[in-house]
């Protein structure tokens, strides 16, 4: 299973040492790929060789997705840790197009009244389109409150 603890400099000096010609001919390859292709497709290589040393260094694909899984689980609670916290921060300003947008220092916050959904933006990168309830329900009615005043 994902154990990032093992993930020592210790782990990956043995991996290396292990399979040193596997990671020296996919580095040339992802090099080769590079110079040589032009298109989108030298991505898709590039990230097929990676994906397929990282594989052979023992990772499952059930690994990868639950690596996915808890960057994603990690990223919402961090999110909704901003919006509780920076709730008594938020700015809310009307578009004058019958939608609004919420800032604080961290969360960007962009909805339709009685929508149901905002789009979440977190440190300038998109999050996704979320549903309004919990902290964010929270984050919204005090950013309005504190607008009304």
């Amino acid at each position: 299973m994902f154990n990032p603890e093992s993930w020592t400099p210790e782990a990956w000096m043995q991996f290396l040492q292990d399979h040193w010609i596997v990671v020296a001919a996919a580095v040339v390859v992802v090099i080769v790929v590079m110079k040589v292709v032009k298109t989108v497709l030298k991505w898709v290589l590039a990230a097929a060789i990676i994906f397929g040393v990282v594989a052979y260094g023992g990772y499952s694909i059930d690994d990868l997705a639950a690596i996915g899984t808890k960057v994603e689980t990690e990223t919402k609670d961090a999110i909704l840790k901003a919006a509780l916290d920076e709730a008594s921060k938020a700015k809310y300003s009307d578009n004058g197009d019958g939608s609004y947008t919420i800032q604080t220092p961290n969360l960007e916050l962009t909805g339709v009244p009685n929508s149901g959904e905002v789009k979440i933006s977190f440190h300038g990168v998109p999050a996704g389109t979320w549903k309004v309830e919990g902290p964010i329900r929270t984050l919204i009615e005090k950013a309005r409150a504190s607008n009304q005043k």
